[in-house]
């Protein structure tokens, strides 16, 4: 699978001054006005003559030539319009990108924008709303977008992007070494502490050295944020940064120390190891079969399940619940497309809105799945009858969307993720019989702490009010 979801974000604090500079460079006032709530939606006569727009993109490998494809597939249906896709490099890069177009007033018509950057778009007040041009357009988005995606993209009851590539946490386990154990793979762990006892009795250890361990995850801080919306808690405060301008993190109460504690304990005692914060260690280290269970995001599955054959059975399960008594559910990941209005004609912004419309269709999200794994947005395209994903999409239509499960609005989230893995590097010892740095529930509180000014000076520059 492709390297661009959300969690290839590595620079937190970089990223956060760019959206921060980016603000003050268009004005926390709202900017020119032309934007946000001010922006309007131009109706289908905005586009009199051919034209050509930018699609900045972050995909890579074969999803960039699934985006490739949409457009040729879209040029052929319309023929007035050309839609260039133009790669930007990978989340956090493409927000730089941004940034620099914004302040140099050069933005594309359309832009591909990771969830955590959502915040920033919607105070950036350069976009139109995509809800103007769903009312101009009498879009069904009930009948045409999955609820729970759209949720994470809904700002005060109106969607402001379109969901364009989603994917969802699930449980991966190693089904033969499940059943080599004693224990059934269609009755899977349903909580962190189901999965310890299973970790226990799936750890194998031949000659004094550990073989296979019971578990393993990357110290990502995305799992703390769906071990809390899974706990029916909100990440952030003001109704998860939905009522108004978050000014903390939850991240050091609840899920969070407790995620941080189990885990920390497993591997002190042996039965799941630490390969640390980078993603691809951890996915590595399950597709060598030396791994029981994994937690991981949809977008793997590709990968997985090339990597099981000849290898082992590979099969999924939900995400866990911190505990039985958790009534949460889990959140979507991923990206969404921004149209943006600032300095762009009306013809332009029609084109943008034309092809998103374009891609949110039955036909196009199918292709785009089987092309790339995604969760498919629209609820009628048919969608990989593979019983492992089959799992993600029952998971993400079982829930009713909720503040909890539509994920923190935070303008400084990508620090945010990043400092929830520091708390977790912090409370995970290195291996077994180590001792961790620091008490789980001090590494997490010292975590979120440490976001209260970079939260402060976001908030300040969107409304000095709040700073």
């Amino acid at each position: 699978m492709a390297l661009s979801r959300s969690r290839r974000m590595r620079g937190g604090l970089a990223v956060t001054a760019a959206l921060s500079l980016a603000l003050a460079g268009c004005g926390g006032d709202g900017g020119s006005g032309e934007g946000g709530e001010a922006a309007t939606a131009p109706g289908p006569d905005a586009i009199t003559e051919p034209i050509e727009i930018e699609f900045w993109h972050s995909m890579k490998e074969k999803n960039e030539l699934a985006i490739k494809a949409m457009a040729d597939d879209f040029k052929k249906v319309n023929d007035k319009i050309t839609v260039k896709p133009v790669f930007k490099g990978d989340y956090d890069q493409m927000v730089v990108a941004y940034k620099q177009a914004v302040q140099q007033e050069a933005t594309p018509p359309l832009v591909q924008i990771y969830d955590i950057g959502s915040r920033f778009m919607y105070d950036s007040q350069q976009v139109v709303p995509m809800y103007k041009f769903m009312e101009q357009d009498k879009f069904d988005q009930n009948a045409n977008i999955e609820p729970n995606i759209a949720s994470y993209y809904t700002i005060k009851n109106k969607l402001w992007s379109m969901p364009f590539n989603s994917s969802a946490p699930l449980l991966y386990m190693n089904a033969d070494a499940v059943k080599k154990a004693g224990l059934d793979p269609d009755k899977p762990p349903a909580t962190l502490d189901e999965i310890g006892e299973w970790a226990k009795k799936l750890t194998v250890e031949e000659g004094g050295t550990v073989t296979q361990y019971g578990f393993n995850a990357a110290l990502y801080g995305w799992f703390v944020e769906q071990l809390t919306a899974q706990d029916n808690a909100e990440y952030c405060d003001n109704g998860n940064g939905r009522n108004g301008l978050a000014t903390k993190v939850n991240s050091g109460t609840g899920a969070g120390p407790k995620f941080a504690q189990w885990l920390g304990d497993l591997v002190k005692e042996g039965y799941a190891t630490n390969t640390g914060r980078p993603t691809d260690q951890a996915q590595n280290a399950f597709k060598t079969g030396t791994i029981a269970l994994h937690l991981e995001s949809t977008s793997a599955l590709g990968g997985y399940t090339e990597a099981a054959k000849g290898k082992f059975e590979l099969k999924t399960a939900p995400f866990p619940k911190p505990s039985a008594t958790s009534s949460g559910g889990t959140i979507i990941g991923g990206a969404s497309m921004w149209i943006n209005a600032v300095g762009h004609t009306d013809a332009e912004k029609r084109a943008a809105w034309e092809f998103v419309k374009f891609s949110n269709t039955p036909e196009q999200q199918a292709k785009w799945h089987a092309a790339t794994g995604y969760v498919p947005v629209n609820p009628q395209a048919k969608s990989n009858d593979d019983p492992n994903f089959q799992v993600a999409v029952t998971q993400l239509r079982a829930q009713q969307p909720s503040a909890a499960t539509s994920g923190c609005l935070l303008g400084v989230m990508p620090e945010a993720r990043k400092a929830a893995e520091v708390g977790l590097e912090q409370a995970v010892p290195a291996g077994a019989g180590q001792e961790p740095k620091t008490s789980a529930g001090q590494a997490m509180q010292n975590a979120a702490a440490t976001l209260q000014t970079p939260i402060q000076k976001y908030n300040a520059n969107v409304d000095p009010a709040e700073g």
